[in-house]
């Protein structure tokens, strides 16, 4: 099928490319004309956060949008806004905003609805917007619209701050400057290894057609699900990196069958149908270790899991379709690893060249594979070691860069109101039998209770419905969102005050709000990180098994995998938890690591490590099934997929730490587990502890059960099927010098 496919575009390159083109083109006019759109909104079914918004949403209806604040503020030298002059300009910025389209409500602090709004000093006060659209649906030429026609007061000198989903929507972060960062890193060693512009560029080709098509499609996808702005920077992360890794490999491979004398088109179908298989089924493990998430039953998590997702398809599509045509078309252009310096094959009795690169490596450790698997092991265990330590915590927009909008509405609302009106929670109950009114006994008592509780700044006036039988209260706590004594305060309402203050205990009170609702999605996450972390590593073991058809290879990948994520987790924890070198990449401290990173960090990396894992065993196999020498098979495999191995993820690390440009803290998390982990799965995994575990295994490590080769489909990832007839067995070929991988010519695979 791969065969087929890639002569099939082969040989109509234009025919391809043309598609390629109509669907960008496509993807274009939908986004122009719709839009892409992003929401941090957290729903998490059958949590009680999700069931007091759900509660209130039916008994109180508001706006769509909830209540967004227009903050004012003057500062301790201005005027105060409860003169007469700051209060007619404000007001008349409300009659303003009121104007604005998609505007359905707005409440001045000086109407009796909004006295709280008001600071004591007079200097702080802010104007609540509603909206008949969703938070998801704020756009920022909405915000700008809102923030403009608060003119009059501007003019009036006083400062005025969009806040709430206004602000997220004006401070979307933009990482076009970490893709070109990436891509410019990306070119450079790509021109570096294969040292011919058009070799070099045409990763780069592959990895932005694919970035801005699943861009589109991803940002297409927020219309119809709360997708938030981090999962498009993560699909725009992984996306970019496996289209550049998957092009380089079969690139690679090309130039070997042009070095052959294939023609053009041939080679290019060969090249699909031996290093595009491989890149498929690296890109169906990724695909497959995310799938995973799903178990954990959120939305946020299937949101976050499908962008990459969709990211990795479409680069794994295009290198399937759109390279083969461009191999072919290009192909004058682009060498042959022949005239990079490539030897042909030398006899069994000439002396071979001295081991230079990964195959001295190789023999180097696997002729002392205990020291060396110890000292790798023993690393991986040093960086895991603060993983120990690692705990869910919640951002809040005190996090985010200083002098955006919403970190500079959250510090004036902080500094006027306390910490806690940042992210006041909400309290409902519904009542067995209706009550009279606030002053009702079972209200007033929960109203005691809730004032009277450690940690609560303030309690509103109970709001009742028209039948008396749902109340409200909104509860202020004494910290900020992001403060861990806030999600404290969370479980002591639930756990204690209210079912000691409602009727009987009945459970029908809930606790909700944005701090409510990431206490419920932290501890949903923890719950679920083991069944996650199972199926994950059940489902990668299962593929590598079909692949390779070994269980003790399946095994070992999957523990050594685990052990990398671990130091990853590791290298998180001391920067951002603990905040060592947090400066260094531009946060003013420690930061809390909110539950769904390492989550989300697990199956992408499991996947990734996949890739790797897949292009050297598939080395390794040939070679051994060619000698059956494992431990020269291991060495000769580390040999011929060393640099290219090296290269692609040195590419993907650059791509990686380009984003540590990012202003968001959440991006910055990702870039920087990404890129650790990475490095040291290239190095000390690939390099040091999968030849020494499988020099010590031997021919064990190929033991597969009579009965599970039997059940075990053919996958042949190898491509073993399209080996040249030049390939004979018993014949080596020289490294090729030059390229970005030292390769060596394979031996066709001898009948099983």
């Amino acid at each position: 099928m791969f065969l087929t496919m890639g002569r099939w575009c082969a040989r109509r390159p234009r025919r391809v490319i043309g598609a390629w083109l109509l669907l960008l083109l496509v993807l274009g006019g939908a986004v122009m004309a719709y839009g892409r759109v992003t929401s941090e909104a957290v729903t998490i079914p059958g949590s009680d956060s999700q069931a007091a918004l759900d509660t209130a949403a039916a008994a109180f209806p508001g706006p769509a949008s909830g209540n967004q604040p227009l903050v004012l503020h003057t500062g301790s030298g201005g005027p105060v806004l409860t003169g007469e002059s700051a209060r007619e300009a404000v007001e008349r910025s409300a009659r303003a905003i009121a104007e604005v389209p998609h505007v359905v409500s707005v409440t001045s602090p000086y109407e009796r609805a909004g006295a709280a709004a008001m600071s004591r000093d007079g200097h702080t006060a802010h104007l609540t917007v509603g909206l008949d659209v969703t938070g998801r649906d704020i756009t920022p030429e909405l915000s700008q619209r809102i923030t403009d026609a608060a003119g009059p007061a501007e003019a009036a000198g006083i400062e005025v701050t969009p806040g709430g989903d206004l602000a997220a929507a004006v401070d979307r972060p933009d990482t076009g400057h970490s893709e070109l960062i990436g891509l410019a890193a990306a070119a450079v060693i790509l021109f570096a290894g294969f040292r011919k512009a058009a070799a070099a560029g045409l990763p780069l080709v592959i990895g932005v057609t694919g970035l801005v098509a699943s861009l589109a499609a991803v940002g297409l996808a927020g219309h119809l699900m709360d997708m938030p702005s981090s999962g498009t920077t993560i699909a725009a992360m992984i996306g970019l990196g496996v289209g550049i890794d998957y092009t380089l490999f079969c690139l690679t491979r090309f130039r070997e069958f042009r070095g052959r004398g294939v023609p053009a088109a041939e080679a290019a179908a060969l090249a699909t149908a031996t290093a595009g298989k491989a890149s498929a089924f690296a890109g169906c493990a990724v695909i497959a270790a995310l799938a995973g998430l799903a178990l954990g039953g959120l939305p946020l998590l299937r949101a976050l899991a499908l962008a990459p997702a969709v990211a990795v398809l479409v680069a794994v599509a295009a290198t399937l379709t759109l390279l083969p045509a461009l191999l072919s078309l290009l192909a004058r252009f682009l060498g042959a690893a022949r005239e990079e310096g490539a030897t042909a094959p030398y006899a069994t009795d000439t002396p071979a060249p001295a081991p230079r690169g990964w195959q001295r490596i190789a023999e180097r450790v696997t002729a002392r594979p205990w020291r060396h698997l110890l000292a790798g092991l023993a690393l991986l265990l040093l960086l895991a070691a603060p993983a120990t330590q690692l705990s869910f915590g919640q951002l809040d927009a005190g996090d985010k860069p200083a002098g955006s909008a919403s970190r500079t509405a959250y510090e004036q609302l902080s500094d006027a109101f306390g910490p806690g009106v940042n992210g006041p929670l909400q309290v409902t109950d519904t009542l067995a039998a209706p009550a009279a009114g606030p002053q009702d006994a079972r209200v007033a008592k929960v109203s005691t209770a809730l004032a009277a509780t450690p940690g609560v700044a303030s309690v509103s006036p109970p709001q009742l419905t028209a039948d008396g039988r749902t109340v409200r209260w909104q509860v202020t706590p004494a910290t900020g969102p992001g403060d861990p004594a806030t999600a404290r305060l969370v479980d002591t309402l639930r756990g204690d005050t209210l079912p000691a203050a409602t009727a009987d205990g009945a459970g029908t009170a809930h606790v909700g709000g944005a701090a409510a609702a990431v206490t419920d999605l932290n501890d949903r996450l923890a719950d679920r990180l083991p069944a996650v972390i199972g199926t994950v590593v059940l489902v990668a073991g299962l593929l590598l098994l079909a692949a390779f058809r070994s269980p003790l290879l399946a095994l070992k990948a999957a523990v050594l995998n685990l052990l990398s994520v671990a130091a990853a987790y590791g290298v998180l924890t001391a920067v951002f938890q603990w905040g060592w070198g947090a400066r260094i990449i531009g946060l003013e401290g420690p930061v809390p690591v909110p539950g769904y990173v390492p989550l989300l960090m697990f199956a992408v990396l499991f996947g990734l490590s996949m890739d790797y894992e897949v292009f050297l065993l598939t080395s390794v196999r040939e070679k051994w099934l060619a000698s059956g020498d494992s431990r020269q098979a291991v060495v000769a495999g580390l040999a011929s997929t060393g640099r290219i191995i090296t290269s692609a993820a040195l590419i993907m690390v650059s791509v990686f730490l380009a984003y540590l440009l990012s202003d968001d803290p959440v991006v910055k998390m990702f870039g920087t587990g990404l890129a650790a982990a990475v490095a040291l799965d290239v190095t000390v995994v690939r390099g040091l502890l999968v030849p020494t575990t499988m020099a010590l295994l031997g021919d064990r490590g190929w033991w597969l059960p009579r009965r599970l080769d039997r059940i075990l489909p053919e996958l042949d990832i190898e491509g073993s099927a399209h080996t040249l007839p030049a390939e004979r067995p018993g014949t080596v070929t020289a490294p090729a010098a030059g390229g970005p991988g030292e390769t060596t010519a394979t031996s066709p695979l001898p009948t099983r």
